[in-house]
């Protein structure tokens, strides 16, 4: 089978490898489609450390082809998309339900404790608890299941109340998948902070009610002037200092969460007084549970959630490179790749 393996930062290598065969309790995929995250490139760039080689891609969706000697719920011809998180199930997070906090999580192509090979690849071997049906959704479609789930696990932490008011900080295919999850889940008035002028536009094509360009107006002073004291505002760019920026948006009560990946050693200052007296909240996200996973898959099956608008440019396997580089110019949107094209 054909693969796109990092062999070293900047450097994807097409190559041809032995299919894998499934182990008892694992079903062998073949993967139709699997979305370019950011987590892939920063493995790209070596600023995600990562021993190379490996084949990166965790955000994928494909058609049963194989089953180990175990599984009984799936057979050959089913159509599946992929969880690459793997708990062990066996200690205290992942025994409270939040396996996305397991201490000995493996990511099929993703960033965890333990990496093994992931998408990108014509075919993986899957662990039978890491897929869900996805009946005749379309392959690209279901391939945003993950980076759903894991917009679905954020809005589990800020326990959103119906008609209140966000902010979102970022206008990449998460802050616009969280824009429309947000508004499905019943958010009152949405306001999207992003300098890139299309993904603003599309922001408003998908359910902000207002947006703005923070290189161009102070969000500090534009946000309240349009919608008074926040309750909810989320971080989906992963810089520090928009971190303090939204919090210090959110009135009393007001939660701030924390989506986009910052740097490990970044601080950031903060009242701890505010949090005190005024009950504000700042939380942060990681990953995705099986259950925010399965709740995903059904909102992509119900057409809850417009992918169509997010993907911008499609590649086979030969153009990995060319959608890292269009990422690291900030060109489009969700890239999409096809390992069978």
């Amino acid at each position: 089978m054909r693969t796109a393996t990092l062999t070293d930062a900047h450097t994807v290598e097409i190559g041809d490898r032995r299919r894998p065969e499934p182990d008892a309790d694992e079903l062998l995929v073949q993967i139709n489609a699997c979305g370019v995250c950011a987590t892939d490139l920063h493995m790209y760039t070596g600023s995600l450390t990562v021993d190379y080689p490996m084949v990166p891609g965790h955000e994928s969706a494909g058609e049963v082809v194989a089953v180990g000697d175990d599984v009984t719920d799936f057979e050959a011809g089913d159509r599946v998309a992929i969880n690459p998180s793997v708990p062990c199930n066996e200690c205290k997070a992942c025994k409270s339900g939040r396996e996305n906090l397991c201490r000995d999580l493996t990511s099929l192509g993703g960033a965890a404790t333990h990496v093994i090979d992931g998408a990108f690849a014509e075919y993986a071997s899957v662990p039978v608890g890491n897929v869900e049906a996805i009946g005749d959704l379309d392959y690209r479609t279901a391939a945003f299941a993950e980076p759903l789930g894991c917009c679905v696990n954020g809005i589990d932490q800020i326990d959103l109340t119906s008609g209140e008011t966000v902010v979102v900080a970022g206008a990449g295919t998460i802050g616009l998948l969280l824009v429309q999850l947000l508004r499905t889940c019943g958010a009152g008035t949405i306001v999207v902070s992003e300098p890139v002028e299309q993904r603003r536009d599309v922001a408003l094509e998908v359910g902000a009610d207002h947006v703005l360009d923070p290189t161009e107006q102070d969000p500090t002073t534009v946000v309240p002037e349009l919608v008074g004291e926040v309750d909810v505002a989320i971080e989906a760019v992963g810089i520090p200092a928009v971190i303090e920026q939204v919090h210090s948006l959110t009135g009393p009560g007001g939660r701030t969460l924390v989506f986009g990946v910052p740097p490990e050693d970044a601080t950031i200052e903060l009242s701890p007084f505010d949090l005190f007296f005024e009950e504000r909240e700042l939380v942060g996200t990681y990953s995705l549970t099986p259950d925010a996973f399965a709740r995903a898959v059904t909102l992509l099956r119900n057409g809850r959630i417009d992918v169509e608008t997010l993907v911008t440019d499609e590649f086979a396997l030969e153009g990995l490179e060319e959608a890292f580089d269009q990422m690291e110019a900030r060109e489009g949107l969700k890239k999409m790749v096809y390992p069978h094209q």
